[in-house]
């Protein structure tokens, strides 16, 4: 992977994100987790190029994202769908995500843990976090459809630090 400048990526988020997928990746070099995401945003927030990232308390890298300062996401081509469905269904309490998808570990400034098979990886220094509120739900429909167990996401902002590419 070539380290390059975050202004040169050519990425509709909207599609990355929201159909492709991403790895969200946090820990160190002694233990981290990974788990796919569907939800999520970049762009600029407070002069600085950022990713948001949302996590619910009861996944596994939940604990990994509160221990950790930095995280990565990444971004993968379609050959890799089933491993990320992996690692969207099973807890990494339970598989070694990194071994069943046959994973190879790299690692960012703040040895923020990625995966050299990405063909885009973004790594980011967390800058902020807040639980999203029920109360603040505009849309009534929001909170019944996308947390009926009310188990409310914690979102992260991350400012980007460092971006590795094929």
């Amino acid at each position: 992977m070539n380290k390059v400048d975050v202004k040169s990526l050519k990425l509709n988020p909207f599609s990355a994100i929201g159909e492709d997928w991403l790895l969200l990746t946090a820990g160190n070099k002694d233990n981290a987790n990974t788990m796919t995401a569907s939800w999520g945003g970049m762009g600029v927030l407070w002069g600085k190029n950022v990713v948001t990232v949302y996590v619910r308390p009861q996944r596994f890298t939940y604990q990994f994202m509160e221990q950790s300062d930095y995280f990565t996401v990444a971004f993968f081509d379609e050959s890799w769908r089933d491993a990320l469905k992996l690692c969207g269904s099973q807890s990494g309490r339970e598989v070694d995500k990194v071994n069943e998808c046959g994973f190879s570990l790299a690692y960012g400034v703040g040895d923020a843990p990625y995966f050299q098979e990405a063909k885009l990886v973004l790594v980011c220094k967390k800058l902020y976090f807040d639980d999203i509120e029920p109360a603040h739900f505009l849309d009534p429909e929001t909170d019944g459809k996308n947390y009926p167990k009310k188990d409310y996401h914690r979102m992260y902002i991350g400012e980007i630090m460092e971006v590795y590419q094929k």
